[in-house]
């Protein structure tokens, strides 16, 4: 899997895989889901100094892991591996951010954000803090 990209996964694209597995976990990869990650890429801090051409290659990687029969168990190690527990909250929020930016929460959504929230060992009272600022900035 990692072979596909030049070197190992940074924390960057860590949050990248998060993002588009979010996005895709309900096979519907909505135009609000791609827009919400291009801009958390292109606004937030955390990625400053990220190579915006890995996207398609961290993106790949996400489809064809989903693509097997244990790949969200492997993309969750990679994540473990790779992601520093500082960036664990970051993560779980653009996470529900983009999970909320199409108005909808699919039962696919819901599932994945609750194994996100479990494998990142987030406590629950931060996770819905979390959850609840995305309903508020995605609130129609």
């Amino acid at each position: 899997m990692s072979d596909q990209l030049p070197h190992p996964m940074t924390p960057q694209d860590c949050l990248v895989a998060i993002m588009m597995a979010v996005s895709a976990s309900d096979e519907n990869i909505r135009t609000a889901e791609l827009v919400k990650i291009q801009s958390a890429v292109n606004m937030l801090p955390v990625f400053a100094d990220y190579d915006i051409d890995r996207m398609k290659q961290v993106s790949q990687v996400v489809f064809d892991l989903f693509e097997q029969e244990d790949g969200l168990d492997a993309l969750f190690g990679l994540i473990r591996d790779n992601l520093p527990e500082r960036l664990f909250e970051t993560a779980y929020a653009l996470a529900c951010d983009v999970a909320a930016a199409d108005g909808q929460l699919a039962e696919t959504e819901l599932r994945l954000l609750e194994e996100i929230r479990y494998e990142l060992n987030l406590d629950r009272l931060h996770a819905a803090a979390i959850e609840r600022g995305a309903r508020a900035r995605h609130v129609v």
